[in-house]
């Protein structure tokens, strides 16, 4: 039995938290079978928060050809901006990192992990 990976993230790549919990409840949209679980937080001895996750363990059964994440993102209304990242012109999303280390093949089905999703400011509906 896999136990579910637990993962610390302190938002580093986003410009506020709210950007990140966007990132979470993006990725658990799109790709339900890699949800996160928000289990709490933890702030180091250097005072820096981070928030603790929870997502499944999925272990690879084939190497990611990047033309099959290409294909899928497409047939989902992404296209390919630049080597790993992806952009829904109607939804306002953007998507980076799809390289083969963030998306596993399991049983020719594809898996997302570690994603990092963006929403364009004109996206948000104030």
């Amino acid at each position: 039995m896999k136990y579910p990976f637990l993962k610390l993230n302190d938002a580093i790549y986003y410009a506020t938290w709210y950007d990140y919990f966007i990132n979470l409840l993006l990725n658990n949209y799109f790709f339900p079978n890699t949800a996160y679980k928000l289990l709490g937080f933890y702030k180091n001895e250097e005072d820096t928060l981070y928030a603790v996750v929870e997502q499944p363990y999925v272990a690879a059964t084939d190497k990611t050809k990047n033309e099959h994440v290409v294909q899928f993102m497409s047939a989902n209304g992404f296209i390919n901006t630049k080597n790993h990242d992806y952009y829904n012109k109607s939804l306002g999303i953007i998507l980076e990192d799809l390289h083969d280390q963030n998306v596993l093949t399991k049983n020719g089905k594809l898996f997302f992990i570690d994603t990092v999703f963006y929403l364009k400011p004109e996206a948000i509906k104030q």
